[in-house]
This record gives structure tokens, C-alpha cells and sequence, in this order.
């Protein structure tokens, strides 16, 4: 395993609750200026997971299992912060009390896997508490590295190397050009995500992405999302799938970061699977 700071990180207790859908009534246009109405985010997606396809569904923004808020502003900004990939939450109130769940992505919410007879029992204003750490993670021997939202359970079983050539090596599904970055360039790369736009069927083909599954992980080209997101000719940054396909120009399917580096100091390799859910054992 790749040496961390792991002994010096502090975990926290964060409360949140289990959203609620809205809706405003109007009409969402589409990159294919068509109107629509469709599911989106927040609430409990009893059918979408971590694991599943991220493209084909009729949503918009779906995004997987349980969409986490906190209680006020502040506390929600502390829960989308504070939550890192693969940390453990506990529900603390309603049917499901003291069924344990998995961080699995941030968007609006931070999104959290349960099975799916508990997902089936969770209701909107159930509360829950994550277990938070992660943030001020450093990979010791790989200074040149900044490691975003990544939770220690998730980094023992993401298969890092260190390469002959000191580069940190990663395995992804896929790398994705940087002309299909979207939504979420400029924001703070410990908030939400950000998304791909993979609405062509055409650049999907050409990019192979046919099959790309929530949970996966990827590669971004020429981004630098250490302490925001940008085009950084040169860079490479790594994430992991979090929510499906939304049909809004701009938008698409979201990536929440989880490393970023020169590609001097980073190197990614293609295999044919690699997904949380699958590494977390979750699906």
C-alpha cells in the first residue's frame, strides 16, 4: 500500500438528513432543445446505485441510494466537506435506525449507498450521522499528489503503486478529454462534482464510454483540481463516476476528484473494471 499520513487524520461525527425531492413545475430544455420533465436530484433512488450504468436512464442528474443534506447551510457545507468517499454513515432515526451505509459520490448532496431492502425503508427527514475522514489526506512518498475526498477505506483498496519512475500509477476505466468538461470548472474541489458532457452518442462511441457504470473510476485530461477545477495543460486529475446522465447543455454525468497531479508525478493505466462498488464490496 501506498504510505499516507493515515495515524494523523481526525474522524468526525456529521449529522445529516435524507432529502427531499423538489420540483417547480416547469420544464427542464435539454441539449436536444426538446422540454422535458424528469426525476432529479435528491430523496432515495431505490433503482439506482452504485454499480449501475451512469448513461440510458430518464433522469436528470439521477443520482444513486440516499442524497444527504445537512440540518442548515452551514452544516451542509461541513457535511459535503468533512465526507470523503467511502466513509461509513449509520442512520440514527426511522425504519432503517442503525443500518449502516457507504459515502459513494457528492453533488448537491453527499450520496450514500445502502443495500437495497434498507434503501426500500429509508424515508425523506430520516437523520443519519457520517463518519467523516479523509480531508488532509497526503500520500507521503508522492508529495507532487493532492488527494481530494478520498476516505481511507476507499484508498487501502484502490490498488495505488508506486512506479519505478516515482510516479504514482492508477488504475481507471477510462480518460476523458478535456473538451468534455463541463458544470462545476472553478468550483472547490471538495464540493459536488463535476460534470462530463456525454450527451452525443457519436463521442461516446468514439471515447468507448458506452458501458460506463456509477462508481467507476476515471481519468480527466489537462486538469488541475487541487484547489479548484481547471484546464492545466499537462495535469491529470482521477474521480470517480457519481451520478447519471442529466440532459441540461453544459451538465452531464458527475466526477468527484479524488487526485490531481502533474503528469510527471502521476501516471494512470487502463483496465477493463474498476468500481467502488465493487472495491467496497457494496454491490
Amino acid at each position: 500500500m501506498v504510505k499516507s499520513n493515515l495515524d494523523a487524520l481526525v474522524r468526525v461525527a456529521v449529522e445529516g438528513q435524507v432529502s427531499h425531492p423538489g420540483q417547480r413545475g416547469g420544464f427542464t430544455v435539454g441539449f436536444d432543445d426538446r422540454p422535458q420533465m424528469r426525476p432529479g436530484m435528491a430523496g432515495v433512488t431505490v433503482n439506482l446505485r452504485v454499480g449501475a450504468r451512469a448513461l440510458g436512464w430518464e433522469c436528470d442528474h439521477g443520482e444513486p441510494g440516499v442524497s444527504a443534506e445537512g440540518l442548515n447551510p452551514d452544516r451542509h457545507l461541513a457535511l459535503q466537506v468533512l465526507a470523503a468517499l467511502g466513509n461509513r454513515v449509520r442512520m440514527t432515526s426511522g425504519l432503517a435506525q442503525g443500518a449502516l451505509g457507504t459515502v459513494t459520490g457528492k453533488h448537491a448532496f453527499v450520496l450514500i449507498d445502502f443495500p437495497a431492502e434498507v434503501l426500500a425503508e429509508i424515508c425523506p427527514g430520516d437523520r443519519l450521522v457520517v463518519e467523516a475522514w479523509g480531508q488532509g489526506l497526503q500520500l507521503t512518498d508522492h508529495p507532487e499528489v493532492t488527494v481530494r475526498n478520498l476516505g481511507p477505506e476507499l484508498l487501502g483498496v484502490l490498488g495505488l503503486e508506486s512506479g519505478a519512475d516515482s510516479r504514482l500509477r492508477v488504475p481507471v476505466v477510462a480518460t476523458l478529454p478535456s473538451r468534455v468538461m463541463g458544470a462545476g470548472i472553478g468550483m472547490s474541489s471538495e464540493w459536488a462534482n463535476c460534470d462530463v458532457m456525454l450527451h452525443d452518442a457519436d463521442l461516446v462511441d468514439e471515447l468507448g464510454l458506452a458501458n460506463l457504470r456509477l462508481g467507476d473510476l476515471v481519468a480527466m485530461e489537462d486538469q488541475d483540481h487541487r484547489y479548484g477545477r481547471s484546464f492545466h495543460r499537462g495535469w491529470t486529475s482521477v474521480g470517480v463516476i457519481a451520478h447519471a446522465l442529466g440532459p441540461t447543455p453544459g451538465h452531464g454525468v458527475g466526477v468527484v476528484t479524488i487526485l490531481s497531479a502533474p503528469a510527471a508525478a502521476l501516471a494512470t493505466r487502463a483496465v477493463p473494471r474498476i468500481n467502488i462498488g465493487d472495491l467496497l464490496g457494496l454491490s
